[in-house]
């Protein structure tokens, strides 16, 4: 019974009320400093560096107290000036702490050089699909005489031809030339068009 009184006592009462006051007290204080020392009031909008050469992005993000770190290069978009910013992490207007790292992706030069696959005796219907997936334009349609329909002979670039493993720059237009299905075919000894086997069809 003595502690039982002793609990719902005044002294004890007042003694309790105390130790939550200097507790409420203690983590309020113990919240400022936290804010303080990771400075979680000072926010800095990100900047939108779209388009930004380096130089301007590094005089845009120093006036910040901000870095940056170059992720990678994308592929070549004509719509973007050549090194130039096309997509930032964080986004433009996001707010970000003091001396954080804004992540680069830069546009390259021009596009880059694909490697010709070997679709030789492929039919047409294979073959434009596979060259449009690796960014390529289809150009002139070429019959010749040979055994089998719209089966692929020879891939042409400004009359030369290519063969399976070289590269070319990335929305390069290639020629098919192909089968017509009337007969035997001889593939050239050199690679200039305009033949009088060559049969141009007009896509």
């Amino acid at each position: 019974m003595g502690l039982f009184k002793f609990i719902f006592s005044k002294t004890f009462l007042i003694q309790l009320a105390l130790a939550l006051v200097m507790l409420v007290v203690l983590a309020y204080l113990g919240m400022q400093w936290l804010d303080y020392t990771t400075n979680q009031g000072e926010r800095i909008e990100v900047p939108n560096l779209s388009e930004l050469q380096l130089s301007e992005v590094e005089t845009t993000l120093h006036q910040k107290q901000l870095r940056y770190e170059i992720l990678d290069s994308a592929n070549f978009n004509p719509e973007y000036p050549p090194y130039s910013v096309i997509a930032q992490a964080p986004k433009a207007g996001k707010y970000v702490k003091e001396n954080r790292k804004i992540y680069l992706t830069l546009n390259p030069s021009g596009y880059r050089k694909v490697i010709i696959p070997d679709l030789i005796r492929r039919t047409r219907r294979q073959a434009e699909p596979t060259l449009k997936s690796l960014g390529f334009e289809i150009g002139q349609i070429i019959y010749k005489p040979d055994i089998a329909e719209d089966a692929v002979l020879e891939l042409r670039h400004n009359g030369k031809t290519l063969n399976a493993g070289d590269e070319l720059m990335k929305t390069s237009k290639i020629d098919l030339v192909l089968g017509d299905g009337s007969g035997g075919y001889h593939a050239p000894e050199s690679d200039s068009l305009g033949t009088g086997e060559d049969t141009p069809i007009s896509e």
